[in-house]
């Protein structure tokens, strides 16, 4: 197999996405976000919080305090593409995501996410 059939190959490969949580393992506190492509938004977290320049503030201070051994990183649930081309899994990924965060509520002491504003 040549490289270009390799590189095509790779392109076409369906990445996963769905909903990811990041965990503080000394204070249990967590993260919960979704992605279209959860492999990259996890590496990309890491590589933001190694370089200082996460934006979620309160988790870059305490990545910072307690070093990368006190984080996992893990999918929480992985959403299945449907075989509809015109599927587009944005919506279903926010209430996957939505669902997760009812549960788990990852706000204040328990979370680095902010809590979501009441809309009356």
């Amino acid at each position: 197999m040549d490289r270009k059939t390799k590189i095509r190959g790779y392109k076409n490969t369906p990445r996963p996405m769905g909903v990811f949580r990041i965990i503080n393992k000394v204070n249990g506190k967590v993260l919960i976000g979704s992605s279209l492509n959860l492999t990259a938004r996890l590496n990309r977290f890491k590589s933001e919080l190694k370089l200082g320049s996460c934006r979620n503030v309160v988790l870059q201070k305490e990545w910072k305090e307690f070093g990368h051994e006190a984080f996992i990183f893990e999918e929480l649930e992985i959403l299945e593409p449907l075989d509809d081309p015109n599927y587009d899994p944005a919506e279903d990924l926010k209430c996957l995501e939505e669902l997760w965060t009812e549960k788990l509520k990852p706000y204040g002491e328990k979370g680095y996410n902010k809590q979501p504003q009441n809309i009356t």
